[in-house]
């Protein structure tokens, strides 16, 4: 699966998601358009009627001022309501769980369910490479289902229905969140939420029409009634036209990409039997959602959460018979019928309490040693051979990881040690693990920063710095992204004063000692640019630059930066990454002067090059990686550095893998 082409085949779904909107209201405006007339017609003859005018009765098919009134009155409508709906869910995947119903669930959490479901979405992100998302659960829904919602992965989220949560077992629950996981990377999430704004103005004309025929009822004029309740009626009628294609629009945006993302769970987590005991369980115990917004989220869902119409024709999902066994061919065609009882669920808590447990490793297990360096400063080397990758598999790893990068992910959360573990599930305490990457090495400077976190947080977060220094300071240069990732879920749980306090904090300790180093660039951008958008009204990118030509010179900032790296000889570097952009114009893509490629000139080429297209971000990654390896492999640091690059333009890439070497 190539990550580039799936985001480019998500942003094309768009023009077939306008050609059906289109048709729509056109629909809808030719409806209203024709109970006008009659409206009209009727009004004018009972008028003649009335003073009887004997004159014979004419009807024409067209009107003008009535064509026009009607088209005014009925794009008015929907523009209205799609720019509600579209408002409503600036908040990102957050707003849509909270609409229906969800509750976020505390990173800290102790309940053993909620636990089992936060580890395996953490053991997803650090996989993927993706931030960790916030995830809700859906108490109040009885059945089966899930979905992932959100602008970007910065603030994405993942829901679960609270029976998804408790009666999956975690082999299945994997393989439900690797299928959710799979819409976040392939660019189904924005589409999607798109989708929701859009259908919802064609859906209010319906919306209107029902809440008039229900407030009929009340008046207690019969005639006045029977008026409203035949306007009502025939907004309702109109409208079903409106929900006829956004059902049509559902279904043909997002049932292909079903199969797309159960695929993608499958080569993820190498356990089809995972996924296809899910959906067998779905079919044994069903899915519907019965909030009132489920119906504008249905193509949302991990599989239909709203009832079938049409015989199916217009369902959001391909039949689960279908799915199944499109991942486990000897499926012998039997649902999983479930029918808990307290015993039994009692017994499936404490068999979830064991397995997390079971999986625990002993307290220094063998992988701990590879995520410990001799001391605080030697992460910072660029050279160490026995930390390389190769080049070749960094470009196709990007929004396509392996059962290797999960394997990986279980063991290195498991393997950190416990302070760390810890303080990244506590909003206080992730403020504070994140200013330990940032201590300085040496003591006198780090106990002026220690004392000027005290004053500017409070003493309790100097002090929970300052003990996980130690830890923090030994960890290996592959270790810090995947903690940074993990933070994240609890960083945005932050107040906003919490967090404009952190954000103060970050940007001094960044500047403390008068200069900024890529480390500390990158940090501070992730950080930022994820959380950000969670405590402040931030517009997310959209695709501005279609071509390379105009982003040639942000290409060559970001490829000297790179090129610096390696002192031996940073143009061969350079001249070996180069070629990769593809650029039809070479005059602006030459190697900076190491003064014209700071970090101020980084972060500006990196906001502007955000908003290239798919094909650009692919081209430029490719070129990065050839900058880096342009020995043939990339150092530990360097590979961390290129996935912090790659995060920023939203091109999640995992962590870089010894056991993918051959």
């Amino acid at each position: 699966m190539d990550f580039f082409q799936q985001q480019d085949k998500a942003r094309k779904k768009t023009k077939l998601l306008v050609f059906y909107f289109t048709v729509a209201v056109i629909c809808i405006i030719a409806m209203i358009y024709a109970v006008a007339m009659l409206a009209f017609f009727y009004a004018t003859a009972s008028h003649s009627h009335r003073y009887y005018d004997n004159s014979p009765e004419t009807f024409s098919l067209w009107n003008p001022t009535v064509f026009l009134w009607s088209a005014i009155g009925s794009l008015a409508v929907i523009s209205l309501g799609s720019a509600y709906k579209t408002l409503a869910l600036a908040g990102g995947g957050s707003a849509v769980a909270e609409s229906l119903g969800g509750r976020l669930i505390a990173t800290n959490t102790n309940n053993p369910d909620e636990r089992k479901l936060l580890n395996v979405v953490e053991e997803m992100s650090i996989a993927s490479g993706v931030p960790m998302p916030q995830v809700y659960v859906l108490d109040n829904e009885d059945y089966i289902n899930a979905f992932a919602a959100g602008h970007s992965p910065s603030n994405a989220v993942v829901a679960v229905t609270r029976n998804c949560m408790t009666k999956l077992t975690r082999d299945e629950l994997q393989g439900v969140i690797g299928h959710e996981f799979s819409h976040i990377l392939n660019g189904d999430m924005r589409l999607n939420l798109r989708l929701m704004g859009i259908l919802f103005g064609i859906l209010c004309i319906a919306t209107i029409g029902r809440i008039i025929l229900r407030g009929s009822a009340g008046s207690g004029n019969r005639r006045g009634d029977a008026r409203i309740a035949i306007f009502g009626l025939l907004l309702l009628i109109i409208g079903s036209i409106g929900v006829f294609f956004g059902r049509l629009i559902q279904a043909a945006v997002s049932r292909q990409r079903e199969f797309l993302a159960d695929a993608s769970s499958v080569q993820f987590t190498r356990n089809p039997l995972g996924l296809s005991g899910a959906l067998q369980k779905v079919g044994g115990y069903g899915s519907r959602l019965w909030s009132p917004q489920a119906p504008d989220a249905g193509h949302l869902f991990f599989c239909n959460g709203i009832a079938n119409s049409f015989s199916g024709m217009m369902a959001t999902h391909p039949p689960l018979d279908q799915r199944i066994r499109a991942v486990d061919p000897t499926w012998d065609g039997k649902y999983k019928r479930l029918e808990l009882d307290k015993v039994e669920s009692q017994n499936l808590f404490q068999r979830n309490v064991a397995h997390e447990m079971a999986k625990r490793p002993p307290p220094m297990p063998q992988i701990l040693g590879t995520l410990m360096t001799a001391g605080a400063a030697s992460y910072t080397t660029m050279d160490d051979p026995l930390q390389r990758q190769k080049t070749r598999y960094a470009l196709p790893s990007i929004g396509n990881p392996t059962p290797m990068h999960l394997e990986y992910a279980e063991k290195l959360r498991d393997a950190l040690p416990d302070n760390i573990r810890n303080a990244a599930h506590e909003p206080l305490d992730a403020t504070a693990l994140i200013y330990a990457m940032l201590l300085s090495c040496e003591d006198n400077p780090r106990t002026q920063q220690l004392t000027e976190i005290a004053k500017r947080i409070s003493p309790a977060v100097s002090e929970k710095t300052a003990a996980l220094f130690p830890d923090v300071s030994k960890i290996a240069a592959r270790v810090h992204l995947p903690i940074i990732n993990l933070a994240l879920g609890a960083l945005k749980q932050l107040t906003a004063s919490q967090f404009e306090k952190f954000s103060d904090t970050l940007i001094w300790l960044v500047n403390f000692d008068g200069k900024t180093d890529l480390f500390e660039f990158v940090l501070q951008k992730i950080v930022q640019r994820h959380l950000a958008p969670n405590f402040r009204k931030i517009k997310p990118p959209v695709v501005q630059f279609y071509s390379v030509k105009p982003l040639v010179a942000d290409c060559a900032v970001l490829l000297s930066a790179l090129a610096y790296g390696d002192t031996k000889n940073a143009q061969a570097a350079f001249d070996a990454g180069a070629p990769y952009l593809r650029s039809p114009d070479d005059s602006e893509l030459q190697l900076r002067e190491i003064g014209k490629c700071g970090v101020d000139q980084i972060d500006d080429a990196l906001n502007r090059l955000v908003q290239a297209a798919p094909q650009i971000k692919k081209n430029l990654i490719d070129a990065c990686i050839h900058v880096v390896g342009a020995d043939g492999s990339i150092a530990e640091m360097q590979a961390e550095l290129l996935r912090a690059f790659a995060d920023t333009l939203d091109c999640p890439m995992p962590p870089a893998l010894m056991e993918i070497q051959s």
